[in-house]
């Protein structure tokens, strides 16, 4: 399967502009083939504080949700839910949420953090799933590797000054749980990253609306984890 970062340039309370624009590339990714489109975190309004956080059914999903019927894809992202900064996995059947776990700085004024971690199941496979802050916090992705992830993605909107932090941390999730790991930032800072299981870095972004593309190798993943599979030889008895 074929997974698509769409680097989008995030305006600040901007949410139709954001929306428009998303839209444009996600048709683009589909052009060329895409199955799993991700966003950057907050990518309709930003962290927009001054508008009401949107309840369910979060009608500015609507044109994503047409989006998925008519071209059979998993989009992922995130949005101003209720008290969360609420990720998501919209496919064609409906959608799953997943809150950020850890508000960074101001957001805890604004949300609550969220109270369980676990993947969310689609038909291209279980996303581990995790929202720009969990990256720092490495229990969050080994808690959805040791629940069965089928890869993971980061969504974030990380700033340019720790943009040597995200990668790094982006490449250390993939190696340490063995997993494929699709990491999108916001064109703001750039550099999101499409990782495979043995992290290798698949393809990158530079600081720019762009998108990149990446097959996600399940069987590869499997491969590396028969060679060797140190998730295994944990001992979290002494730890």
């Amino acid at each position: 399967m074929r997974a698509a970062c769409l680097q989008l340039s995030v305006d600040l309370c901007q949410r139709q502009g954001n929306i428009t624009r998303a839209l444009k590339m996600a048709e683009l990714a589909m052009d060329r083939g895409a199955d799993i489109l991700v966003f950057p975190e907050m990518f309709i309004t930003s962290f927009c504080y001054d508008q009401i956080p949107e309840d369910p059914p979060y009608p500015s999903l609507d044109p994503f949700r047409a989006f998925a019927r008519d071209h059979d894809c998993l989009i992922i992202g995130s949005l101003m839910g209720g008290k969360y900064n609420l990720g998501f996995c919209l496919e064609p059947e409906g959608i799953q949420f997943q809150p950020k776990i850890h508000p960074f700085d101001q957001e805890r004024l604004h949300f609550l953090g969220g109270g369980r971690i676990s993947p969310m199941n689609t038909k291209w496979g279980k996303v581990g799933l995790e929202i720009c802050y969990d990256l720092r916090f490495p229990e969050v992705a080994r808690s959805l590797a040791r629940q069965g992830a089928d890869f993971l993605v980061t969504i974030g909107q990380f700033p340019a000054a720790r943009r040597t932090h995200w990668r790094v941390l982006c490449l250390a999730r993939a190696i340490e749980n063995q997993l494929p790991h699709v990491a999108c930032n916001w064109a703001n800072a750039g550099g999101s990253l499409i990782i495979d299981a043995r992290g290798q870095v698949q393809a990158e972004a530079s600081q720019k609306e762009e998108v990149i593309f990446a097959e996600i190798d399940l069987e590869e993943r499997d491969k590396w984890r028969k060679e060797i599979f140190y998730l295994g030889d944990r001992r979290p008895e002494i730890y």
